[in-house]
């Protein structure tokens, strides 16, 4: 089902969507930071990456607990859009040899990844809250918040120091 399939008639089917949506991105994410720790260098974007990996099984609860909420089961839907982004990411961190410039593109591929999931946490919360769903969007809203601390905390570390390293 794509996003604007014949199946989405109502907001309430948008909303259901676009949760399946972040669920599968959510679990490709889960996939992709072992990988991504792995491959980091600098001991302060390793441990930041390994503790996003920890939030981000909270965020598959969360996410578990509002499908749970509204009735629906908890199932993902291809997401082209993260399948995208982590793949650049893979393509990038495969072609520098650089330790140094190869932290920095972890940074950035960390960061396209916290975009999107703050894009799509940021809509569902405005769509839950106009369906009438204020404890749906009140879930949502903690994994916002993480998402949003994740991304500072990369920015932190890229201005810190790693950016400079790498140039």
């Amino acid at each position: 089902m794509g996003l604007f399939s014949k199946d989405i008639k109502t907001m309430d089917d948008l909303f259901v969507h676009t949760l399946k949506d972040i669920y599968y991105a959510e679990h490709q994410i889960l996939k992709a930071l072992p990988d991504m720790i792995e491959k980091a260098t600098d001991g302060g974007l390793k441990q930041g990456l390994q503790s996003h990996l920890g939030e981000t099984r909270n965020h598959v609860a969360r996410l578990e607990q509002v499908f749970k909420m509204h009735g629906v089961k908890a199932e993902g839907v291809d997401c082209p859009a993260i399948d995208g982004i982590i793949e650049e990411a893979n393509e990038i961190a495969g072609e520098v040899e650089d330790k140094k410039v190869l932290d920095a593109a972890l940074i950035a591929a960390a960061q396209a990844v916290e975009h999107y999931e703050m894009t799509r946490y940021g809509t569902l919360i405005a769509w839950a809250k106009q369906l009438g769903r204020a404890d749906c969007a009140s879930v949502l809203e903690q994994t916002l918040k993480d998402e949003k601390a994740a991304d500072m905390k990369l920015t932190g570390l890229a201005e810190a120091g790693i950016n400079a390293k790498a140039a």
